[in-house]
């Protein structure tokens, strides 16, 4: 029942989007279409999915205070907190280098879609947000960890997911002038933050 209200609390009452508004760059600009907000919500999903464990993994056994205990007593006192950012950034660009060679190499109509927007997922405050998030946390295991990383990397693709769907339905629709474009894109995104935040009444 943990994992379970880790992974909720995650996609609808935590989601990067709606309630923190990270990652908005990259939801801006790709979610003109589903085609590409899929691409890039799959590609996100993995990257936090795969990125906020190995994050967990060095926060606990090397960066944190006394992590490295485990090597010796003297390393007792040792504390490698300040590398974190570092750390926690190199890890996520890996990451995104590989996603880049796999989308790349089997989907490249895909690839040539999302441009510039693919390798700057390892800029993508989202992503960064969610290893400093679980180190905020302190999770006991990797378990949640993980919970937390798919959590809200599904998150992130369900509101990419949505705004895109709805970007290409007003295009048909009569909007007024001023508001073309970015404009009704933020309105709407407001809008849907509101209808996020009622899950936060919700206790599993």
């Amino acid at each position: 029942m943990e994992y379970l209200n880790l992974f909720v609390r995650s996609i609808f009452i935590e989601n990067m989007i709606f309630a923190y508004f990270l990652g908005m760059c990259s939801y801006l600009a790709v979610s003109k279409t589903v085609n590409t907000a899929v691409g890039l919500g799959a590609a996100v999903i993995f990257v936090l999915t795969v990125t906020v464990p190995i994050n967990f993994l060095l926060d606990q056994y090397l960066l944190s205070p006394g992590a490295l205990a485990w090597l010796s007593p003297e390393y007792a006192d040792v504390d490698l907190s300040f590398l974190s950012f570092i750390m926690f950034i190199a890890v996520i660009a890996s990451m995104v280098q590989l996603v880049e060679m796999i989308v790349e190499k089997f989907a490249p109509a895909l690839y040539g879609a999302l441009g510039i927007f693919l390798p700057l997922i390892a800029v993508n405050c989202a992503i960064l947000g969610g290893s400093l998030f679980m180190q905020q946390k302190n999770f006991g295991g990797i378990g949640e960890a993980v919970t937390y990383g798919l959590g809200s990397g599904i998150g992130w693709f369900l509101a990419i997911i949505a705004i895109a769907a709805i970007r290409e339905k007003i295009t048909y629709s009569n909007v007024p002038a001023p508001l073309k474009g970015l404009g009704i894109t933020f309105i709407i995104t407001g809008l849907m933050a509101i209808g996020f935040m009622s899950f936060m009444g919700i206790k599993l």
